[in-house]
This record gives structure tokens, C-alpha cells and sequence, in this order.
């Protein structure tokens, strides 16, 4: 089953994933936003499916420091060109593996997901 998460790699809900994903022996690969950035066709791809509410990350610190005029009036298209240009706008981790997409780490649904 080819599996990849994308994150950052000191988040540490990417972190409690990571070491979920090797103590059950699932192969994975890892894609690092601060490294190799994030691709906007697969960002919209990525709120296609899960929902905007879902992918863009409002709680977190990069989001508060938006200008408030990035905040206002958030659509989809906004939404992925902020998250292009600030990766830690995408909720961590998301995970694409054949079948589905699971955003952020909820194990239960990791469970049903991955086994």
C-alpha cells in the first residue's frame, strides 16, 4: 500500500503519527512542506475531498498572524493559494493512501483507514 503523509516535520501531531504508522510496521513515505513545499492542484484536490473546513488550518499560529483583509471572504481558491504560500496553513498531518485521504490525526479513524 503505498501511503504518503505531508507535514512539517517538528509538528507533533505529524510526530504521534509517524510513530503510529512504524509501530504497526505501515510503510510510508514523507513529504516536508518546509522542504519541498506544497503543490496547489494536489491542495485542491485535497479540499475537493476532505472540505475546506477540513484542510485549511484556522487554529494555528500562521493563521492568527494572517493580515486580517487574508482572512476575510475565505473561498476555496484563496484558501489553497494561502496554503501554497504558507504550508503550515494545511492541518498536519494528511495522509493519501489508496482509497482515501485522512486529514490530522484521529486514531479511530486511522484504525478503520489503515488497520
Amino acid at each position: 500500500m503505498a501511503i504518503t503523509v505531508y507535514g512539517i516535520p517538528n509538528c507533533d501531531t505529524v510526530k504521534k503519527a509517524r510513530v503510529w504508522l512504524e509501530a504497526r510496521g505501515i510503510a510510508y513515505t514523507f513529504h516536508d512542506y518546509k522542504k519541498a513545499g506544497a503543490d496547489g492542484a494536489q491542495v485542491a484536490h485535497w479540499v475537493d475531498l476532505a472540505g475546506l473546513d477540513k484542510v485549511l488550518n484556522r487554529a494555528g499560529t500562521t493563521f492568527r498572524k494572517l493580515p486580517d483583509a487574508d482572512k476575510q471572504a475565505i473561498d476555496p481558491a484563496k484558501a489553497v493559494a494561502l496554503m501554497v504560500a504558507q504550508p503550515s496553513l494545511i492541518k498536519r498531518p494528511i495522509v493519501e493512501y489508496p482509497g482515501g485521504l485522512l486529514v490530522g490525526f484521529k486514531e479511530a479513524e486511522w484504525v478503520a483507514a489503515l488497520g
